[in-house]
Order: C-alpha cells, then structure tokens, then sequence
C-alpha cells in the first residue's frame, strides 16, 4: 500500500488512478464470520455474496438493478454522516464516497449479481454492496482484495447501519426514484397526447354505448375526454401515494431502537439522501413502523395497479372501437406497426392494446403478492422484501414503457372513421330519449321498438306515429344532443306545443 501523507502520524495511503475490473483469473480466498470462501478472482464480491450465490441460485430473477443503485445512494450518505461526525478518517469517507458514485452510476452493475429469492431482509444485498465497497476500495489504494482492510465491509461501510434499516430505506430510494422518473412522465404523456388527439373531434357525434348496447350520442373529443380524466385521476392518486415514500427506516438498526447508530444519525442521513438524489426524503417518525411493516410499499404498489386498470379500460376500449375493418366496430383505425398473421394476409391487429392489457394483468397479478408479503410483517421485521421490491419496480418499468409505447405507435396515430360514425348516429334509435320530456316515455318507447322491428329510422318511425317532422327536425339534434342544456331545448319544445 503506497502512501502519500501522513494524518495524526498515520499513513494516508494515496488513492491511485486504477479502472474498474479486475484482470485475474481462477479463484480469490475470502472470508467472513463462518469461515473462508473462494470466489472468481474477477469479481469484487465476497463471501457473503458467494454463500448466496451458492445457496439461492433459483430461476432467472435477480434483484432489480435500480435496488443497488439506492444503495450506493445510502452507503455514501452514511459515509457522509460518519465522516462529518469523526467516527471515519477523512481519507477513508472520500474513498468510500468514490466507491458509491460508482455503483449510483452503475459502473459496477456486473457485481451484483444476487437473486430475489434470498433472506426475506436483504442481509445478502446489502452484504453484496459492502463488499464490493470494501474491495473496491482496497484496489483504489493498491491493497489486497478479500483482506477487508483498511476499508472493512461491516466496521466502516456498514457503520451504524443495519440490513433491517438500510434495506427498506433502498426500497423506498428505488421506488420513489423510479415512479418519479419514469412512470409518471409516462402517464402524463399519454394523458396528453390523448387530449391533443381529441381537440379536433369536439363537434363529431358518435352513438354512445352503455352495457356494450346502443345509448345517446356524444362527441369523440367527449368520450375521449373520459380517458384522459381517468389518467388524471390515476396520476394524482400515484402522486399521493408515491410521497408516502419519502420517510425512510434509517437510524432504525436492527429493531428500530438504534441500537449502534449515534444520536440523530438516521435524521442526518435522511438529510444527506435529500441532499444527493433531489428528493425530499426524511427520516420515518417512527422506525418501529417503518421496520415491522412494509405498509407504504403496499400502498404504493396499489396505486400502480389502480393506474393499470385505468389503463386496462383505455386499450380493452380502443381495441373494440377498432375491431373490423369491415365487422366490427369500425369506428376507430390504427396505425399499422406490423403483420397481424401468418396465414391471413393484410390483416392488421390492435397489439399495442394487447399488450397494455396483459402488462395491466401483470400489475394486478403482481400486486396479489405484494399485498400477501406485506402482511407477513412479524414483529419487528417484515421479511418478505425482496418480493416486493422485485414487484413494485416490476410493474413501475413495464407500466411506464407500455404508455409510452401505446402513446406513440397507437394513440398518436388513431384515426377516426368519420363516415362510421356518420352511419351509426343516422341508424341511431336511442335518440328518441330527447323526445321523451314532449311526447312522453311510453310513446317514444313505442316508436324505438317498432323502428327496430321495421328497420326504420327513427325519423321513419317517428313520423309514422304521428310526430310532427318540423318538432323532430328541432329536437332530435345530434350535435344538440350532446351538449348541457339540451333538455332545456326539449322543454321548450313541449311548453310550445301544448
């Protein structure tokens, strides 16, 4: 180890200009509390990592990326805190600090390579960041990797810090950081772009539909108006929700008493975390809760899922707009993005909306299990992290993505088939409710029925049963029809007539 100065009579070693990587081959010996590992000389992790690696290698899901990027967030906040306090040399804080810019950056990505399916408390996770700190750290001074000093992964990047604290305070980092960041923005993009789409369409008349049967008529831009409020509905909800968030378990330790963490080392941190990420996070008012439970999570998650069945609506709604070109629907049709089948050609399939109904199942599935992991909170503990981490940005990502995608290669590109519409408003019968208030309900219940029973128009119908024409010409408006006043009309018609 080569020094530079010296600090109160110790060698300060110097802190080299070394890449990240490690050029070695075959094995390196490491040790921890129950003996020695070996682990591939060409990783920084250690025997805690290794153990776990050896021991919970089930299936293909690892925890999320975006969890040890919170870390790195947490451990140089820590580090902050236990160098301004004195209770870490200088040289070591700054090293450490170095370290942690590089796993926020995710420069070290490929040494983090855990399942989910690991202790319920994220010990090995969190054991895998000090670790990794640790022999980082030792290569920046030119020291021997698995020696654990100077930079030791418990006494010093762990210092005050328990996996119970440090853990749901990464969660909450990771969560509020991704919501913030990229499902949000989403939804608000396509809440948008939906309106934008609409604006032009404020005097085209469609024929409503209630219990998927014919109902009054209202405008595009009208019905469209419903999505777009529902998103605004699902943002300010996830918005709420999401703020629950920011109190995070730091200071807690082991059970939430601080056992090990000086006075008022949790409110410091929760200070610096603000400080380095932008985001108002504080230290939870009460570590027992924020230990014990993991209740703001599942709140959290519950409003991503309420967001997906908001979104659901939406896409199961466009896809039966745009059902045809010919059978169906026909109202709306879609850009088309791609082949819809193998054998029939020309065809053309709505799979943006597709695939934003399966993404929403997967949420609401997904929040199936964070509502059972959130309730196998015991005593001072909940043990059921992982999971529901790995589900919460899970569903975070994949929400977001899918907005933007449905944005922009459906919504974006949504054109109307005007003279569908056209068709359906004159085939329309449910347009004899504006003649109700004049002629009564049981006669104009008499007219539908026997249009449908001629096929006729309602105007066919109407005039047969005696209604005079120039009164259904004023009454029976579409554009009207679809406007707040319209039964204003209607009474005015009837104080006229009678």
């Amino acid at each position: 180890m080569k020094s530079a100065e010296t600090m109160n009579g110790n060698a300060v070693p110097r802190i080299l200009d070394v890449p990240i990587g490690l050029d070695a081959a075959g094995a390196r010996s490491e040790f921890d509390s129950l003996g020695t590992v070996d682990v591939p000389a060409n990783h920084y992790w250690g025997a805690q990592t290794e153990r776990s690696l050896r021991h919970f290698n089930i299936g293909h899901d690892r925890m999320p990326i975006e969890v040890y990027h919170a870390y790195g967030y947490v451990k140089k906040a820590a580090a902050i805190v236990n160098t301004a306090a004195g209770r870490l040399p200088s040289w070591k804080g700054a090293l450490m600090q170095r370290v942690c810019d590089e796993v926020i950056n995710g420069a070290l990505d490929g040494e983090f390579p855990l399942y989910v399916w690991q202790t319920g408390s994220g010990t090995q996770s969190n054991m895998n960041v000090n670790e990794v700190i640790s022999n980082r750290s030792i290569q920046l001074i030119g020291g021997k990797l698995g020696s654990q000093d100077p930079i030791h992964p418990n006494d010093h990047v762990n210092m005050g810090q328990s996996s119970n604290d440090t853990f749901p305070t990464a969660m909450h980092i990771a969560a509020f950081t991704m919501v913030t960041k990229k499902t949000l923005p989403a939804l608000r993009r396509l809440r948008d772009a939906i309106v934008t789409k609409s604006k032009p369409w404020t005097s085209v008349v469609k024929i409503g539909r209630t219990h998927l049967e014919d109902a009054t008529p209202l405008t595009v831009a009208q019905e469209w108006s419903g999505y777009s409020g529902a998103l605004d509905d699902a943002i300010a909800e996830l918005e709420r929700v999401s703020a629950g968030l920011l109190p995070v378990a730091m200071g807690g330790t082991a059970v939430g008493t601080g056992l090990n963490a000086p006075a008022g080392f949790g409110d410091a941190v929760a200070s610096e975390l603000a400080r380095l990420t932008g985001f108002a996070f504080v230290s939870a008012p009460n570590k027992f809760t924020a230990q014990g439970t993991l209740d703001r999570m599942v709140r959290a998650h519950g409003a991503l899922k309420c967001a997906a069945v908001t979104l659901f609506k939406i896409a199961n709604d466009f896809r039966w707009l745009g059902s045809g070109p010919r059978t169906g629907f026909m109202e709306l049709t879609f850009p088309a993005n791609e082949p819809g089948s193998s054998i029939m050609p020309g065809k053309v399939n709505p799979t943006q909306a597709e695939a934003m109904l399966m993404v929403c199942i997967q949420v609401m599935g997904s929040d199936v299990a964070v509502q059972m992991a959130g309730a196998e909170g015991n005593f001072e503990l909940n043990a059921f992290r992982p999971v529901i981490i790995s589900n919460y940005l899970h569903s975070a990502l994949i929400l977001a993505d899918m907005c933007d995608h449905f944005r922009e290669f459906m919504v974006e590109g949504t054109t109307l088939n005007e003279a569908q519409l056209k068709a359906n408003v004159a085939r329309s019968v449910m347009m004899v409710t504006a003649l109700s208030p004049i002629i009564g309900y049981e006669h104009a219940a008499k007219i539908s029925y026997d249009a449908i029973a001629r096929n006729q128009t309602l105007r066919e119908a109407a005039l047969a049963d005696g209604v005079d024409a120039g009164l259904f010409d004023r009454v029976v408006d579409p554009l009207a029809l679809t406007r707040p006043g319209s039964a204003d009309v209607a009474n005015k018609q009837l104080q006229t007539t009678s």
